[in-house]
């Protein structure tokens, strides 16, 4: 049975054969977490817009309401009252609709043009560590030839 000592031993010569580009992934690290900025300014600011036409939305329906809501002395005042009320309502609905329909497209567009930007990236520098990996692959081939 082998001692600890020589497992040791054995499992640093199997690592050392097997180098590890730390700089590659601290550079990828690095690159995921700028990726991943881009994108949560995307939302947050997507965030932001659609709570502020929420908001709007609301406080727009609140004043309609307290308006249809005032006493009125004939009927007939009641459904005049709740017909301006659903009228302007289907017109600030198309409003607010449209405006939430700007903003899923802003952040479609952003969101695209960041993912090319990352992919062209990721190909460049995948096609980097390829050529990287060729040399010395092939550095390695003709040193175990020479030994031979």
């Amino acid at each position: 049975m082998a001692n600890v000592g020589e497992i040791n031993k054995l499992m640093k010569d199997i690592m050392g054969n097997f180098p590890f580009d730390n700089v590659g992934i601290e550079k990828a690290f690095k690159n995921s977490a700028v990726l991943n900025e881009k994108l949560l300014n995307v939302a947050l600011e997507a965030a932001g817009k659609s709570t502020e036409i929420s908001t709007d939305w609301a406080k727009n329906t609140f004043g309609k309401l307290q308006e249809m809501s005032v006493a009125k002395d004939d009927p007939a005042d009641y459904a005049k009252a709740m017909t301006e009320f659903a009228s302007t309502q289907a017109e600030v609905t198309a409003e607010k609709v449209t405006a939430f329909s700007e903003v899923a497209k802003k952040v479609q567009m952003e969101t695209v043009e960041i993912m090319m930007s990352a992919g062209k990236n990721m190909s460049e520098e995948a096609s980097e560590a390829v050529k990287k990996a060729t040399k010395e692959v092939a550095a390695t081939s003709k040193k175990v030839a020479t030994v031979k």
